[in-house]
Formats: structure tokens, C-alpha cells, sequence
């Protein structure tokens, strides 16, 4: 059952698509379910989770080899490094089409896929948000969705966090070969946004990476503290797409 007392109102203008409108199916006369995550914002959700948890394990030991083979032998018997690298690459590519199609659904899927950061009440509602979190007085909303702070948290590390890893990361990979056409076309602008220099790519490179590591533990953090708060099903939504909310959070949608 969802929280027999939640924070006041819905927000009015964080997220504004009335045309994008989730399904909404009643329960009884108080509660509903929304159909807030949809297949895709999901199937994104573990794909994203999964590639970064292979990126961490194998960026880690790329940068410092802590394990070799357990029987001495060539190294291109094992080549413990080889699968390593390979592995990583490979999930930094399914990163990367992962975001291009998540993109895609900002603009396709139903108004929590998106987020707007431009309007003041975004970051009016942040700062209440904020104040919640520090057990100071507050007018934070009730949100069915992401709340503008979690919003803002993606935007930060999904948003700019991930293109700023993707482009390092293609720089680094395309380095050795500098007359490729990706080494000379496409990623060659790197260096001049992001240091000048190898080094300063790839220190970029592995602060961002720690960036995510420290996004993830705190966001699996929240989650669980919401859903244990409010009772509304935050963690099992994004496996079914589902909360379940007060009929009075939803009844009026179009002002969300």
C-alpha cells in the first residue's frame, strides 16, 4: 500500500507533458497504479546498470593489474589483460547505443522518460528538495516520478558524466592509431576540450569513472530508502513500470 501520508502536492511544472500523459489504473477508490517507467526506460535501466558494472571491474584492473595468470606461463597463453580490455570495450559500446536509444525515448516515451532542468521551478523545487534531505523545513512536494533532485543527479552523471567518459574513453581507445579515420576525424578534437595531453584525458577519464561509482552506491541508497518511506513500490517499479500512489497524486495529471 502506498504512503497513508504523503508530502502535500504533486509539482506542477517540474516535469510538464500533458500530452504525454501514463497510464493509470485504478485500484480502489484511493489508490492507483501508474505505469511510471516504460519497457524501454527499464530494459535501459539494467543494461546501463550491467555495462557500468563491467566497465568499473575491468577499468580498475586495466589501470592496475591485480590479477595474472595462476600458472606461469606466456602471456598469450592467458592473456588475462587481452579479455580485460576486450570486455571493456565491448561494454562501453553497449553503453554508448544504450544512451543514443534512451535519448531516442526522451522524445518518444511518456513525461517521467524526460526531464526539463530550464524552468525556475526546477531548481526552486531542488532546493526544497535538498532542505528534506537535511531534515530542514521544507515545502517539498510529493512526486510520482523522480524527484528534481534525483532529475538533476541524472543529468549531472548520465547526462554530462556520460559523454564526457564516452568521449575520453574513444580517445583513448582510437589513440594508437592516429591516422584512423576515427583517430583523425573524429575523436582528434578531444585533447584540445579535455586537457591537452594523454595524461589529463585519461585522469579525466578515471575521476569520472569514480564519479559513477559513488552515483551508483548513493542512488541504490535512495532507492531503497524510498521505497521503504513511501511504501508506493519504488523499488519492485522497475521491473513492472509500476507505483502505486494516492488517487489525489495522480487525479489531476495535467498539472503534475
Amino acid at each position: 500500500m502506498p504512503n497513508p501520508n504523503p508530502m502535500p502536492n504533486q509539482s506542477s511544472e517540474v516535469i510538464y507533458k500533458p500530452e504525454r500523459a501514463p497510464k493509470v489504473r485504478p485500484v480502489d477508490k484511493k489508490v492507483v497504479k501508474v505505469y511510471v517507467w516504460e519497457l524501454p526506460v527499464r530494459v535501459f535501466h539494467w543494461i546501463n546498470a550491467l555495462a557500468i558494472v563491467l566497465l568499473m571491474i575491468t577499468g580498475i584492473y586495466i589501470g592496475n593489474p591485480f590479477l595474472g595468470a595462476t600458472v606461469p606461463e606466456e602471456a598469450y597463453y592467458s592473456n588475462v589483460m587481452g579479455w580485460a580490455r576486450y570486455i571493456h570495450f565491448f561494454s562501453a559500446f553497449i553503453f554508448t547505443i544504450n544512451l543514443v536509444v534512451r535519448w531516442y525515448w526522451v522524445f518518444k516515451g511518456n513525461k517521467y522518460a524526460t526531464s526539463n532542468p530550464f524552468r525556475r521551478v526546477f531548481w526552486e523545487e531542488t532546493y526544497e528538495t535538498i532542505k528534506y534531505y537535511l531534515f530542514m523545513k521544507n515545502k517539498k512536494h510529493h512526486y510520482v516520478g523522480h524527484n528534481p533532485l534525483a532529475q538533476l543527479s541524472y543529468w549531472i552523471f548520465i547526462g554530462i558524466g556520460s559523454l564526457v567518459i564516452m568521449f575520453t574513453g574513444y580517445y583513448l581507445y582510437f589513440e594508437p592509431q592516429p591516422e584512423s579515420i576515427y583517430g583523425k576525424f573524429f575523436f582528434s578534437w578531444v585533447p584540445l576540450l579535455f586537457g591537452g595531453d594523454s595524461f589529463s584525458i585519461r585522469s579525466l577519464h578515471h575521476l569520472v569513472a569514480w564519479g559513477f561509482m559513488i552515483f551508483m552506491v548513493v542512488h541504490i541508497y535512495m532507492a531503497f530508502r524510498e521505497d521503504y518511506l513511501q511504501r508506493n513500490g519504488t523499488m519492485s517499479s522497475i521491473f513492472t513500470g509500476y507505483k502505486v500512489e494516492p488517487k489525489k497524486a495522480v487525479g489531476d495529471d495535467k498539472d503534475e
